[in-house]
């Protein structure tokens, strides 16, 4: 099968991504030829892209897609042609029409989860799954301050949040996706500005503070996160859209209350067979009874990936980004 492949060989700017076409061959032992429906992109994409992640080059781009397999290799049994299947760990490489990948890594996709949705909510939803359920371990109850509250991940969150029992008070840039955040299930919204973040977290809190902060944005909110989170609270940072939190002191989480802070990686979370197969079941359990949803905001051709990292990174977009091959 042919195949269309985004490639980078040095790192830069959006403009660096161009296109190959290569014969895929046949699946080894072990691997399956995956025909994509629907490729997501993410903005770790963009820290790859840019060298804020260091990889090898050159390299492909893309860890998220769904599709159909149309062969399988020696030794899979798991897997037969024409099943329906997600992938956001089998490395760097989605942003393509086709591919082959190990098995091991592989969704089942319900019927009632179509390829969009998948696309959309594989890496974001275990990043969920993960940093909620079993890093800052939320229980219903507690307020949650989710930064960029309308972005992909941002609602995904809040929906999961809000469906366990939480009060979820969301940060969004304007009054449109301030709506998008409420509509997702938060509780309060508010700017960025930090007395208005913190007079809406209080309120929402009884005055205590936030539990737990979950903290995307990076170094613009990283002041602010400390002043929402309450004593003993937990800070979650855990991306950098505007740039890595650098520099930080740890006199100033005894300043601001004893404070914990961890910055989770979500492959680390997904690391060993039965953490994935656990952590996906939750996800695909939670997308096929309707918890969980994403709003695609954006679907763009496969060969206009600079394009959607462009808006990415401006923050023109607003729920998921799909690349269609």
């Amino acid at each position: 099968m042919q195949a269309i492949q985004a490639v980078i060989d040095t790192n830069g700017n959006p403009d660096v991504i161009h296109f190959r076409e290569v014969e895929l061959g046949d699946p080894g032992p072990g691997e399956v030829l995956l025909r994509h429906e629907a490729v997501g992109v993410n903005f770790i994409d963009t820290y790859h892209r840019s060298g804020l992640y260091p990889v090898p080059l050159p390299s492909g781009l893309g860890l998220e897609a769904a599709g159909v397999i149309e062969d399988v290799g020696e030794g899979v049994d798991r897997f037969r042609t024409g099943d329906r299947v997600a992938t956001f760990k089998s490395g760097l490489g989605a942003y393509s029409s086709a591919r082959i990948v190990n098995a091991d890594w592989l969704v089942s996709l319900p019927q009632e989860v179509d390829f969009d949705q998948a696309a959309s909510l594989m890496l974001k939803g275990c990043t969920a799954e993960a940093l909620i359920e079993r890093c800052a371990k939320v229980q219903a109850g507690d307020v949650v301050l989710v930064h960029a509250g309308a972005g992909a991940t941002g609602q995904i969150m809040i929906r999961w949040l809000a469906h366990i029992g939480a009060r979820v008070v969301a940060t969004a840039s304007t009054d449109e996706k301030r709506q998008i955040a409420l509509s997702a299930g938060a509780s309060a919204v508010c700017g960025y500005d930090q007395d208005d973040v913190m007079e809406t977290v209080l309120a929402e809190s009884d005055g205590r503070g936030a539990d737990v902060v979950l903290d995307g944005v990076g170094a613009a909110t990283w002041p602010c996160s400390l002043q929402a989170a309450k004593c003993r609270g937990l800070i979650v940072s855990f991306g950098n859209a505007s740039g890595p939190v650098t520099g930080v002191k740890l006199g100033e989480l005894s300043s601001h209350g004893s404070l914990m802070v961890t910055r989770p990686t979500m492959m680390d979370y997904y690391a060993v067979r039965e953490e994935f197969e656990a952590g996906t079941r939750r996800l695909t359990d939670m997308i096929a009874s309707g918890v969980l949803r994403a709003d695609i905001g954006q679907r763009l051709p496969l060969r206009e990936a600079a394009q959607a990292h462009r808006k990415l990174e401006a923050r023109e977009t607003s729920g998921a980004t799909i690349l269609v091959p």
